[in-house]
């Protein structure tokens, strides 16, 4: 964690800061992203989606995210 309470991770690949505290569901709306629309993995193990409002980013973690989009 920086000194102002930041967390340090990776999402797809490329490096990002979040605020100390944030759940998992808060950092993937901050990436403008649907919660209820996305796969998550992190650290190579994959969050249920049913579990991403209890758990919290730790700084150092890697995620890879896969949203979902609707098409005809």
């Amino acid at each position: 964690m920086s000194l102002d309470g930041s967390l340090s991770i990776r999402v797809n690949g490329e490096h990002r800061r979040v605020p100390g505290g944030t759940s998992v569901a808060e950092m993937v709306n901050l990436l403008g992203l649907d919660p209820l629309r996305v796969a998550v993995e992190r650290n190579l193990e994959v969050i249920p989606r049913s579990t991403l409002e209890q758990v919290c980013v730790e700084d150092g973690d890697d995620y890879e995210i896969v949203h979902f989009v609707g098409g005809g």
